[in-house]
């Protein structure tokens, strides 16, 4: 009874010295705090009164940083101020670890920050959806691009810098690079897709086969470029539907762009009529049906007997648009004036069912159909 008794009492005398310890500590802690807060506060003001007004993107960046390096400040303050701590070797180095760790993700987020400003600003500059947006969809493309690879990056390295801080992990990176060879190539085939993706991604941001808002024709399929990831890339097909194609896909594999170099397009229009038909008014009406159209740029018109088929011959609009959606409207314009126009005027030139009435038929008996001339020109 009397060792527990004394042992008691140790526990308590050691309690009541080790009390002034921790609230020294916490007053110097509260201190480097202060002080670190009054710092930032006035660093914040001369930053906002002489350096801000310069130039638009330190403006930005002084207001949108403000949070993120307040707490800098107050990380690195209490960094500063552990070690004259009165604090116990174990808690110290807890809590150092804290705010070691703390200060990583908040660089992480400070270079975010200053990114994306960054490409915000310069993205400012130009505007989709004029009627000659290309140099907008080339930067638009490229820092879309470069701005997700560079905050995968990122993240990457402040999650890797944070798992540096503990001891074990430590120790196996340096056995890790210790056997480097083997490791590397493990390493290196468990993220093939997703380091092949992240080249492509800088390949595409440099050489830009497509662009944001590009028409493409990409498996059969008809779209717009609508977003571009570091993994994979949006196509807005023309009935809403989403197609998500990898981006290696495009380093890889063919497929059309139509608005690649420029945004015009010549559309094609094909009309296949009896070979009676008068060619020279025809191209009369379809130049009347084109320039009364606001869709026409001006640019291409021509009406051409493309080929002769065994019933119709096949005939040939050209006309020209500022881009795909203009084009694909002028074209349905053409057909419905042109298939109008010669009901009206000239049916006998339209395909039709032919028949034969053999010789000695019974009257009323349905005759024979032995051919039809139909658009593509065969036999039905």
């Amino acid at each position: 009874m009397d060792e527990l008794l004394n042992e008691g009492v140790a526990q308590m005398e050691a309690l009541e010295e080790a009390t002034p310890d921790f609230l020294v500590a916490f007053l110097i802690l509260s201190l480097a705090l202060a002080a670190a807060l009054v710092l930032h506060w006035l660093l914040q003001r001369f930053l906002v009164r002489f350096v801000a007004p310069r130039d638009l993107f330190w403006r930005s960046l002084v207001v949108r940083t403000a949070n993120a390096s307040r707490l800098a400040f107050a990380v690195g303050g209490l960094a500063l101020a552990a070690p004259l701590a009165p604090l116990p070797e174990n808690v110290a180095g807890l809590l150092y670890h804290v705010l070691l760790i703390g200060f990583i993700a908040i660089m992480m987020r400070l270079a975010q920050l200053a990114m994306h400003i960054f490409t915000t600003l310069h993205l400012r500059r130009f505007k989709l959806g004029a009627e000659d947006d290309l140099l907008a969809r080339k930067h638009v493309t490229q820092m879309r691009i470069l701005q997700r690879i560079a905050g995968t990056l990122i993240l990457i390295l402040g999650i890797g810098a944070m798992l540096m801080t503990f001891d074990t992990v430590r120790q196996y990176g340096i056995s890790l690079l210790a056997s480097a060879g083997a490791a590397g190539i493990v390493v290196g085939l468990a993220l093939q897709p997703m380091l092949k993706n992240l080249f492509a991604g800088i390949q595409l941001a440099i050489t830009q086969p497509i662009r944001i808002d590009d028409a493409l024709i990409i498996e059969g399929e008809y779209g717009n470029v609508e977003e571009i990831t570091s993994t994979y890339v949006v196509i807005r097909a023309w009935d809403r539907r989403r197609l998500i194609i990898p981006l290696n896909y495009f380093m890889e594999r063919p497929f059309q762009n139509w608005t690649r170099d420029e945004t015009a397009l010549i559309g094609v229009v094909l009309l296949y009529v009896d070979f009676s038909v008068p060619v020279a008014v025809l191209r009369e009406k379809a130049e009347e049906i084109v320039r009364a159209s606001s869709l026409w740029d001006g640019e291409t018109f021509a009406l051409q007997v493309t080929d002769l088929r065994e019933t119709t011959m096949e005939i040939r609009v050209l006309a020209s648009g500022a881009d795909s959606g203009d084009v694909f409207s002028l074209r349905c314009d053409i057909r419905e004036q042109l298939i109008a126009f010669l009901a009206d005027n000239y049916p006998h030139t339209l395909p039709r069912f032919r028949a034969e009435m053999n010789a000695g038929e019974a009257p009323g008996r349905q005759p024979a159909l032995h051919h039809e001339a139909n658009p593509e020109g065969g036999r039905q």
